[in-house]
């Protein structure tokens, strides 16, 4: 039993590997612990895969394609297994979302609305299971042609700790949808959830074999996987460097597909008609939003310099009255950092900030002694050239600058290696279109942010990767086209 607030526990029930169906122990025997970062204390001991088990994973995975019935399904049959499944996440939010609080350090009031949403994302592909379908072509010659849409085979899915259910979907449902079987692995420092959803899938009558989930390292499971010569497809979400890896890994493996979600340093550019009270908020939820820890968040904040100063006051201002504790109080609106190795990370950005000259305005500060708590944290007068304008902190830090001219702020928008997102606040339409079309990021909120919808393609420019989630643009990642041709003989029409 694992301890909550105010004395409630939960019984965490699943800590196997899942594979062909079942929960078991790794060959090897190996544990590893999964810590609570409200307090860095033990949750559980989780099975901990290694290249074996990845190896079993995909035997399993590769049966279930090769002769299983999932890819020959049809598609309103996958479906009416995928709307099971739905319901019966809907049926656990409160134990999935304490699972995610406990594991991720998100707040739990977040978290009771994600599960349902990961839920409702399921539906959406479960609805297109059965509108996948090539075209006829029309030839020059003697000849009827037709493509074939086809489940690409066995996937791939490393998936990062810092959403761990809506990441978890967002690879899982699409793939599932398109006929293929899959070997997941999520985060070391979040594998709770994802053992859960896989005891679902089972009771939802997923075929034994189609989704198997190896919690485990990534030097280790991770490698395991996006170097196996068995996968077809790897889908991958996390650091820039780490993409490379697994990108290099494919290459010299079986030359497998690859599609990346990778870092982000997203600017969000104010522009002086902005309504100050309604950007400052906008630009706080933008970093600290999920404690930063969001491949998204406005980590660059340009500022036209007509409203800098009431801007930077009252961003400071709400950053100061920034509620951070303990994720299960429904007062809170920060909890604490996934794990030490982040924390650290974080503090450490904080005092490069510092010796490079920034202003530091507020925050910058640990909070408290137990648990991986830090203070939002807001630096001015930041400079292009210092690293906390640069590199992706995912932490609860602002990097705060002001700027003249529409034309200085997308060029200085743009001056990063990263294109994952940008957001953009004004109230003048030309200044709106021009600058979502010359910004190079593959999602800009004009006006809002942090909006996803189910039907609304995501993903980046440049170091931020490649590959579309969400809409049909992820479905089609898992599916291949096959043309095939065929003569027409003593056609009326030749």
């Amino acid at each position: 039993m694992a301890s909550l607030s105010k004395g409630h526990s939960i019984d965490i029930k699943f800590t196997k590997l899942f594979i062909n169906g079942q929960f078991v122990d790794s060959v090897s025997g190996k544990t590893f612990e999964t810590i609570d970062p409200r307090s860095g204390d033990v949750i559980a001991s989780v099975a901990e895969a290694t290249k074996e088990d990845v190896d079993a994973a995909v035997q399993a995975a590769r049966h279930a394609f090769d002769s299983g019935p999932w890819p020959r399904m049809s598609g309103s049959e996958r479906g009416r297994i995928l709307m099971k499944w739905a319901d019966l996440i809907d049926q656990h939010t409160e134990e999935i979302a304490t699972l995610d609080t406990m594991d991720a350090g998100k707040l739990f009031q977040f978290c009771k609305m994600e599960v349902p949403s990961v839920a409702n994302m399921l539906r959406y592909y479960a609805g297109a299971a059965d509108k996948i379908h090539g075209e006829v072509l029309k030839t020059a010659g003697k000849f009827h042609a037709y493509t074939l849409l086809e489940p690409i085979g066995v996937v791939g899915h490393i998936i990062p700790w810092n959403f761990p259910s809506s990441l978890f979907f967002t690879k899982v449902s699409p793939s599932l949808a398109a006929g293929c079987t899959m070997v997941v692995k999520p985060a070391e420092q979040t594998p709770l959830s994802a053992l859960f959803y896989a005891h679902l899938a089972k009771l939802a009558g997923i075929p034994d074999g189609v989704l198997n989930v190896v919690p485990g390292f990534g030097k280790i499971a991770g490698s395991a996987v996006s170097s196996h010569m068995d996968i077809d497809k790897v889908s991958f979400t996390g650091s820039t460097q780490t993409g490379r890896e697994v990108m290099q890994a494919a290459a010299k493996s079986n030359l497998k597909q690859v599609s990346l979600e990778l870092g982000g340093k997203s600017p969000l550019i104010v522009f002086d008609d902005a309504d100050v009270d309604t950007a400052a908020q906008l630009a706080l939820i933008g970093i600290l939003f999920n404690k930063g820890e969001v491949c998204v968040a406005g980590s660059r904040v340009f500022v036209q310099e007509g409203i800098y100063d009431e801007f930077e006051k009252k961003l400071v201002e709400k950053a100061k009255a920034w509620v951070v504790g303990d994720p299960f109080e429904p007062n809170v609106q920060q909890g604490p950092q996934v794990d030490k190795r982040q924390f650290e990370k974080i503090l450490s950005y904080i005092e490069h900030g510092k010796r490079e000259g920034a202003t530091l305005l507020t925050g910058g500060k640990a909070i408290g002694n137990k648990g991986y708590y830090i203070e939002p944290t807001i630096f001015a007068n930041v400079k292009e050239d210092m690293l906390i304008a640069k590199d992706e902190i995912f932490g609860p830090v602002m990097a705060l600058s002001k700027f003249k001219t529409m034309e200085e702020a997308i060029e200085r928008a743009n001056n990063t290696t990263y294109g994952l997102a940008a957001g953009i606040v004004t109230k003048n339409i030309d200044i709106a279109n021009t600058v979502s079309r010359s910004v190079r990021a593959g999602m800009i909120w004009v006006n809002c942010y942090f909006i996803f919808e189910h039907d609304i393609p995501f993903g980046g420019y440049k170091a931020s990767g490649f590959g579309k989630d969400y809409g049909m643009e992820a479905l089609h990642k898992y599916l291949q086209v096959k043309s095939v041709v065929t003569p027409i003989y003593n056609s009326p029409w030749h």
